[in-house]
């Protein structure tokens, strides 16, 4: 395994002594391994969401080319409608 030093503010160092004592980890090293993962992971996530959101706007995309769906400002001028109607201060 290999090492590597780091250099901490005061606030931070005794956080991560404070995080030491509280005994859920057994050292420092143990504590940044962990936030290193737990960062890897929300990275994951950020690019499962993403390549998602991709597929997800390419098929709407698609529908909207066949034909289907409902543009944008169709949608809001519905909206806005459905909202006079209602008596809403918003669409008024």
């Amino acid at each position: 395994m290999a090492s590597m030093s780091i250099s901490l503010p005061d606030p931070l160092r005794d956080h991560v002594r404070d995080r030491v004592d509280s005994g859920r980890y057994a050292n420092a090293s143990d504590y940044i391994r962990d936030l290193i993962r737990r960062d890897q992971n929300i990275i994951d996530d950020e690019d499962v969401w993403l390549r998602e959101l991709d597929a997800s706007i390419a098929e709407t995309l698609v529908e909207m080319d066949a034909g289907g769906g409902v543009g944008l400002d169709a949608a809001c001028d519905a909206a806005l409608a459905d909202l006079k109607t209602s008596g809403s201060p918003i669409g008024r």
